[in-house]
């Protein structure tokens, strides 16, 4: 099967199977992937597109269901609109629920807000982090080694990074 264009939702009609994809395969522009029934899938979109949880990609066959995958993340409570704000400030993605932060597993976060006085608990879940105003996120391989510097001009959308 081969899927040239996605369909959001809703999607008109049920999808024929599934894709389960974590956070990081769901930017792709070009790639063979395995379907849920084990059919072969090649993706041929015409630039790098971020995929969200619930989207399609359209096939001849039909519609086939981007399931977000589990993967490793961090739940983090406390102040939650100041821990918001330094997750935010390091363009990390993050999804946000009513009484927890969630971010992708990342030991240097991990200690930042732990100082910051987080309550930061390891879980394998899906990670559908918040698109913003400007779209799906699009914060793709943003370092957090200790030699990055944060001191550089932040602007108001998320953006490729490193």
């Amino acid at each position: 099967m081969k899927a040239t264009s996605i369909l959001h939702p809703p999607l008109g009609r049920s999808p024929i199977d599934r894709v389960e994809l974590d956070y990081d395969a769901r930017f792709l522009r070009r790639k063979l992937l395995r379907t849920a029934a084990g059919a072969d899938l090649l993706v041929d979109l015409p630039k790098v597109t971020a995929l969200s949880h619930g989207d399609a990609l359209l096939t001849d066959s039909g519609p086939i269901a981007v399931i977000a995958a589990d993967e490793p993340v961090l739940i983090v409570t406390g102040d939650l609109p100041r821990l918001a704000w330094h997750i935010g400030n390091r363009h990390t993605p993050c999804q946000i629920e009513p009484f927890h932060l969630i971010i992708r597993a990342d030991h240097v976060l991990r200690a930042m807000l732990a100082g910051l006085g987080a309550t930061v608990t390891e879980a394998r879940r899906p990670f559908i982090p918040e698109g913003g105003a400007y779209g799906p996120v699009q914060v793709m391989g943003h370092s957090h080694g200790q030699s990055h510097d944060h001191s550089h001009g932040h602007h108001p959308h998320p953006h490729p990074h490193d």
